[in-house]
């Protein structure tokens, strides 16, 4: 028995268990199906056999249900005996010990007969090579009876002599490597003798004397023989190989076996005695008269006194037709070819040629007689109990022989079986202790899974408790947060000394701290919650960067650490996507570096993702090093903390975005530093939730550990990938991915708004003119040159003053503006000096505005100042396009009539949509209806304020005159929601009931109603949205917020 009946054994188990699946499956289905009404309105279907079937299936299920039951609560039950699953278990482990033995028996008989197989298959083959060879040895033999009946007996004179005979057999020896000699007997009638012997010099000798008087085979002469007695013929020796030439003139029909019968044949003396063996006779007789080759039976030889065998062919005259009779052929016989053949130095060659000659023990006999076999090869050694028989077939039909193979070394134990059968009890015992310990837990377990239940129960009602507390503690800061920040923001309008501005100041930072971080927890809530949602709508990402950028100014400036950015030219200029979640993503990543970085740089750069893998192989010989870098300090290698992103894989977002979709916007982004690094322990953890690297961080840098836990999850809703590389001492370099949509003109997917109140360059009065930047450093070189360029300008850029001077001399092109490096200019003044003279003598006409670009204006110290030498203006890094366009415009003339700050812009746009609309606020605070009211009456609105959702309901009843309302959710008696359900339900009266006489340019009334709440949770956003409400705004808002919101129902006035 094999594996493979194993394996079927296991498969046919396993279909009856499938069997019994089906059968379990068909009965539930079925029992739903009588159960169900299916049965009352499909019986017409059936007819009367299928109204028997359902009654008499009914019966059976009825019945199965009930055993299935009392099955069920006996067994699961905790009154059954532990004796019954003793005595399961007992016969579980008897029955599947004599399934392994059988097992055992059936593979151990299995490896025998293979055994058997092998041995067989050996032996065959052995049988077969030794054949061949034989049959070799034995054509080229009969081949040399046809060459003496050519060139002896049809020649006259002869064409062979001994001579000649003794060379051919001997050059052609190896063409017969069984054989130890070759002899020819020419046949020689009585009345021939006398003309034989004169012919010859010699007188044929008997034989038959040694065997009455036996000499030593080295005291042999054939001298001392006899002459051969008279008889009808004779069969002298006349040709003969060198190595037994001692034989010529031997008659080989005049004796009996004897001492010359070893050298060749002792059946041509017996042949034609009296006394002779029937079986010489016979060979002799079949020799002649079949033309084929005759073997004797095995003999010892007479040099070795090993065993070996003579095969004799007849030769005949020429002219013997091939159908002859036997008389024919008796008569037609010249003499006979005798080769010696060595059966023990034949069968030992023969092994020596196979690898497995110790392998197999060899044994060859002669059985033509069948009672007493004769040995021909092997040994007596004792090996393995069976062996194996192969008939050998030499040529001789009359001759029988055998070869005997059996294995030298005794069979192996059959480890195979033993492992087979013991693995098999081993699982079957494994599988009898499992459901041995599964019954015996079934209790517990049972006992377990309610108290888990109850405890889930319990869990979710914390998790909607944590909610609710999240939403109450939100709203319960939030709304003394927006009446104090709403107070500092009145009071920052009202005239203030500088002292009482800067105590304002740092109370409306707190303040907005305060809030960051409550916006920061109730994200991790909402993340949690999984109701973190991003919304879609049109933004610049240049915009949002310089925003980034204007928000960490200061603490650069005050570090005095280069913050720089580049976003490639391939990103578009509009995408649409979540622009808040974006900033807030690159703020915390930037906040982070400024945190820990007190030298060198922090560079943030944009591309898209196929942007930068078309370029890995152009890199991936580039290393990071201090010339290649912002600031000169050296950087960890960026490309490793994007190296197991899937959108640079074949099935990642490159992969599908790019092919399948144009409108998809890949970004990749990274944020560079050459701050402290972050230790190695602390890496793995490093967007774990609330993880600060230790307890002096955050003491020392401040911060909650959560902004990057966050950044990771909203990369997560931008379909993208976040992942850092950071060496201590060195710096960091976080690097993610997100996808977006391109923001074309025709995308209508997705909520599309206007950006006018996002700052855009003042580009046109410096259309067509060229910036000359004189930076060393190419990458800085390049930041430079971005800013530059969205300003309309064309840059030229060159590594020092000497090239720089020489380009503006040159005159080819005309230099507007020159920006110098700050470090290009303290390098030598005197060169500065020099450079700063000569641009003055331009033949071209003006001169060209010289700039230094500085990281702070500490850093450029008075020793910078060139006496005597109009010194050039300086720009104060980070460069942002408005803040560039603002110091050109101021450096060379310019009217700065386009260059308004994003505030400026926000509150003229918020002017010219809330001018003259009657607004209703709604608020149960005093202090937030002042604040808002404050708020709105900035911009040109006309305010009236209630405190309860009655009031509202009293104030918005149609008709009425009010452009909007803006209405706090959560308030006594009456809280928003349901204020604003019976606002609609009024209006949705009126419509239906009323043609509005008296109000001739209205047609449906509709008051555009926004929640102003402090709870952010997305929920309330969700309910607002149902409940009618038009809009949402937080507390507390800000211009940017409140023009998103306003601007979707007012045009502009």
């Amino acid at each position: 028995m094999s594996l493979f009946h194993v394996v079927g054994f296991s498969l046919k188990v396993g279909h009856l268990l499938l069997v019994l699946c089906c059968w379990v499956v068909s009965v539930v289905y079925l029992n739903r199906f009588i159960s169900s009404g299916i049965t009352d309105t499909k019986i017409g279907f059936l007819g009367d056999g299928g109204k028997m079937w359902l009654k008499w299936w009914e019966k059976i299920s009825g019945h199965g249900y009930k055993i299935h039951q009392q099955y069920y609560q006996y067994i699961w039950s905790k009154k059954v005996k532990k004796a019954l699953w003793r005595k399961l278990l007992l016969t579980w482990v008897v029955g599947w010990t004599i399934v392994s033995l059988w097992i055992f028996f059936c593979m151990s008989l299995q490896a025998t007969e293979k055994r058997k197989e092998t041995l067989a298959s050996m032996c065959d083959e052995r049988a077969r090579m030794l054949q061949d060879q034989f049959n070799v040895s034995m054509n080229h033999i009969q081949a040399m009876s046809i060459l003496i009946s050519t060139f002896h007996h049809a020649k006259n004179p002869s064409a062979i002599d001994q001579r000649t005979f003794a060379r051919y057999t001997e050059r052609t020896a190896f063409e017969r490597p069984l054989t130890s000699g070759v002899a020819y007997a020419v046949r020689v009638l009585h009345s021939e003798r006398e003309q034989f012997e004169k012919q010859q010099g010699w007188t044929i000798k008997r034989m038959d004397t040694l065997e009455q008087n036996p000499v030593h085979k080295d005291d042999y002469a054939p001298e001392a023989l006899e002459p051969s007695p008279i008889q009808e013929e004779y069969a002298p020796v006349i040709f003969a190989q060198d190595t037994i030439a001692h034989v010529i003139s031997v008659d080989m029909l005049s004796g009996k076996v004897g001492f010359c019968s070893k050298i060749l044949v002792k059946f041509y003396v017996e042949a034609l005695k009296v006394s002779a063996e029937l079986e010489d006779r016979g060979n002799v007789l079949r020799a002649r008269e079949s033309g084929k080759g005759v073997l004797t039976a095995p003999f010892r030889l007479l040099k070795t006194n090993s065993l070996g065998v003579i095969l004799t062919f007849a030769v005949y005259k020429r002219d013997l037709p091939s159908n002859a009779t036997p008389n024919e052929r008796i008569q037609a016989t010249n003499g006979y070819l005798g080769g010696v053949f060595h059966v023990e130095s034949l069968v030992e060659k023969l092994l020596q040629q196979l690898a497995s000659k110790q392998t197999v023990i060899v044994n060859v006999y002669d059985t033509t007689n069948q009672t007493h076999p004769i040995s021909m090869y092997g040994s007596n050694l004792s090996g393995d109990v069976f062996y194996h028989v192969s008939t050998l077939n030499f040529g001789d039909p009359f001759r029988k022989h055998e070869m005997h193979c059996r294995f030298k070394q005794k069979p192996p134990w059959p480890w195979l079986a033993i492992t087979t059968s013991i693995g098999i009890l081993v699982i079957a015992l494994l599988v009898g202790h499992i459901f041995h310990a599964t019954v015996n837990r079934i209790a517990k377990v049972e006992d377990d899974y309610r108290e888990m239940m109850e405890l889930k129960k319990r869990a979710e009602a914390a998790d909607v408790a944590k909610s609710q507390f999240l939403a109450t503690v939100s709203h319960e800061i939030r709304t003394p947060m927006n009446g104090v920040l709403g107070m500092l923001h009145m009071l920052m309008d009202t005239d203030l000394d500088v002292t009482q501005q800067e105590y304002v100041r740092t109370a409306q930072e707190s303040g907005k701290a305060l809030v960051s971080l409550i916006n920061e927890v109730l994200d991790q809530a909402k993340i949690e919650f999984g109701k973190l949602e991003l919304e879609a709508v049109l933004f610049d990402i240049r915009a949002i960067l310089d925003d980034v950028l204007s928000l960490f100014s200061e603490k650069s400036q005050g570090k005095g650490v280069e913050l720089a950015v580049y976003v490639s030219d391939q990103v578009p200029e509009l995408l649409i996507g979540d622009p808040g979640r974006f900033r807030q993503i690159i703020t915390n990543l930037v906040g982070n570096s400024i945190k820990f970085t007190d030298k060198g740089h922090i560079f943030v750069t944009i591309h898209l993702v196929e942007e930068v893998v078309h370029s890995i192989e152009v890199d991936k010989e580039k290393e990071s090093n201090s010339d290649n870098t912002l600031s000169g300090f050296p950087v960890s290698d960026s490309r490793r903390s994007w190296k197991e992103f899937k959108a640079f894989s074949q099935e990642g977002p490159l992969g599908s975005f790019s092919s399948s979709s144009s409108d998809l916007i890949n970004l990749i982004v990274s944020v560079e530093d050459t701050g402290e690094g972050i230790p190695l322990e602390a890496q793995p953890l490093i967007f774990t939730p609330f993880m600060q690297v230790g307890s002096s961080i955050s003491r020392k840098h401040g911060g909650t550990g959560i902004g990057l836990s966050i950044s990771k999850c909203l990369v997560g809703l931008m379909n993208g990938e976040v992942g850092f590389v950071s060496i201590p001492k060195i710096g960091s370099t976080f690097t993610f991915t997100a996808v977006f949509t391109n923001g074309l003109p025709s995308s209508n997917e997705c909520k599309i708004q206007q950006i006018s109140n996002q700052p855009q360059p003042a580009s046109s009065a410096f259309e067509g003119m060229t910036a000359l930047v004189i930076d060393p450093r190419s990458v800085r070189a390049k930041v430079s040159r971005y800013h530059i360029q969205r300003l309309g300008i064309h840059v030229e850029i060159v590594s020092d003053l000497n090239q720089g001077l020489s380009t503006i001399s040159n005159g080819n092109i005309v230099i507007n503006m020159v920006l110098i490096e700050q470090e290009v200019w303290d390098r030598d003044s005197g060169m500065s000096s020099h450079f700063v003279n000569n641009t003055r003598k331009v033949d071209s006409g003006v001169p060209p505005q010289l700039f230094i670009l500085v990281n702070s204006s500490s850093s450029f110290k008075a020793s910078s100042v060139i006496p005597g030498v109009n010194n050039p203006t300086v720009i104060t890094k980070p460069l942002r396009a408005s803040m560039l366009a603002a110091s050109l415009q101021r450096a060379m003339g310019f009217t700065n009539k386009g260059t308004s700050s994003n505030r400026d812009l926000q509150s003229l746009s918020l002017r010219q949509l809330l001018l003259g609309r009657k607004i209703l606020i709604v608020d149960d605070n005093s202090v937030n209806l002042a604040v808002a009211a404050g708020a709105l009456k900035k911009y040109g609105a006309d305010v009236v304020c209630v405190s309860s959702g009655k009031g509202a309901i009293s104030s918005l009843k149609p008709p009425h005159q009010f452009d909007a309302c803006f209405m706090d959710i959560q308030m006594p008696e009456m809280d928003g929601f349901e204020a604003t359900k019976r606002i609609r339900e009024m209006e949705h009266n009126v419509n239906r009931e009323v043609s509005m006489d008296g109000f001739e340019n209205i047609s449906n009334w509709h008051v555009p109603i926004l929640a102003m709440t402090a709870d952010v949770i997305q929920a309330t956003h969700e309910e607002c949205l149902r409940c009618g409400m038009d809009g949402y705004v937080s507390k507390p808002f800000e211009a940017e917020q409140l023009y998103r919101e306003v601007s979707r129902f007012f045009q502009s006035s």
